[in-house]
């Protein structure tokens, strides 16, 4: 343990001063904050999505039983480096194209809402990853989503706020591509399983989340803020519903699971996400959220056997059942409503439909090529792969 711990101590510290140093120099060279002007985002809107991101994703990863004290301190490890590393990555890319800076407020907005695929990433490698891993991690998925956006906004001319929702989808197949990379826990580990105690603080993040999706979801919208969280609190509403009538049906004894409220309950805020601006009648996002609820329950019956046996992949959170399928049913609903709501015009209808299409595949696809690489290079022994013996386990990173 002790050998461990000091290589532990020589790498991490080392490493977290020599990025925010360079960030500190990059922020300095860039002359960032000389741009003082009102912004198009008020700061309770920003602060909600901040609360998601640290109080809500932090507690919704504690149910490993043995495992919470690094759920929630790596969690806000790397939100706030990876906000740094996004912001910085903006402002490059505005200097190479010679594009408009965005005011302050909305630049760090749209940094901590990028940082949700990187924390939905984490829990596909929940337990199984050491800081240093994590910290790389998230420095090179926020430059290949940020990429990835730019292609979609500039060749693809996606709505920026629409490009920012393939947060969900990015994140999650990110996420399971690196994880196919590390060694499969075994089935027995009895550290790989919740406590009625882990089980209520990570219920205890749900619910910070589920009250604030709706700010997400309309934070960066241009126009339509009040239609985007009327359609938005409608979803989450119809999928907890769902999320509670499901989970009595399909446990054999007709109990609640803790497991099925824990995540389905959000899916219908991620479906609804896309279009959440646009949908004209809230009915349409009620059932977007029941989908998206039924989704996420009967497709972690039907597809866990898949990933962990055929595949090989462990997915320690869930992220698949819980955002991944619910946004690419969003993405897929999407066109369907665009195709409806412009059948008229059947000139271009093809030629957007199959845009909007390609956009999400090329999102997936760019996901999964760049997260499997990801963790080839995680996996070298230079960045000391933690071993399986000590997976899901605080006592090697915490006193």
């Amino acid at each position: 343990m002790s050998s461990n711990y000091r290589n532990f101590r020589n790498s991490v510290p080392w490493l977290i001063i020599l990025l925010e140093a360079a960030f500190i120099i990059l922020f300095y060279v860039s002359g960032l904050g000389s741009d003082v002007s009102e912004s198009i985002i008020s700061y309770p809107a920003f602060q909600d999505v901040n609360h998601m991101m640290i109080f809500g994703f932090g507690f919704f990863l504690t149910f490993l039983k043995r495992y919470r004290f690094s759920s929630t301190g790596f969690n806000l490890l790397i939100v706030v480096l990876g906000v740094q590393c996004s912001v910085l990555i903006e402002v490059v890319l505005a200097f190479f194209l010679q594009s408009r800076i965005e005011d302050g407020l909305k630049r760090i907005t749209e940094a901590v809402v990028s940082m949700t695929a990187v924390v939905i990433s984490t829990g596909a490698v929940l337990g199984k990853t050491n800081p240093v891993q994590l910290i790389l991690m998230t420095v090179v998925e926020v430059l290949v989503f940020r990429l990835s956006r730019w292609i979609n906004t500039i060749f693809l001319q996606v709505p920026d706020n629409i490009g920012m929702m393939h947060v969900h989808l990015f994140g999650a197949y990110f996420g399971l591509a690196v994880s196919s990379r590390f060694s499969e826990p075994s089935p027995k580990s009895e550290k790989n399983a919740s406590t009625p105690k882990s089980d209520l603080l990570s219920m205890l993040g749900t619910l910070f989340l589920w009250v604030f999706w709706p700010s997400f979801n309309s934070v960066l919208a241009v126009d339509s803020k009040s239609k985007a969280i009327y359609n938005t609190y409608f979803a989450l509403a119809v999928s907890a519903v769902t999320a509670f009538v499901l989970s009595v049906l399909t446990t054999k004894d007709g109990k609640f699971r803790m497991s099925h409220i824990h995540s389905a309950v959000l899916a219908g805020g991620v479906a609804v996400g896309y279009a959440a601006h646009s949908i004209e009648y809230p009915w349409i996002a009620m059932i977007l959220g029941l989908l998206a609820s039924v989704i996420t329950i009967l497709g972690s019956y039907c597809l866990q056997r898949c990933f962990n046996a055929t595949l090989k992949i462990h997915d320690s959170s869930g992220v698949h059942f819980a955002f991944g399928l619910p946004a690419v049913l969003g993405a897929v609903a999407q066109v369907i409503l665009f195709v409806i709501k412009n059948w008229t015009n059947l000139t271009s209808l093809g030629f957007f439909a199959m845009i909007h299409i390609g956009t999400f595949c090329f999102t997936i696809s760019v996901a999964l090529v760049t997260g499997f690489i990801t963790g080839l290079i995680l996996n070298l022994k230079l960045f000391k792969t933690t071993p399986v013996s000590k997976y899901f386990e605080d006592q090697i990173y915490w006193e």
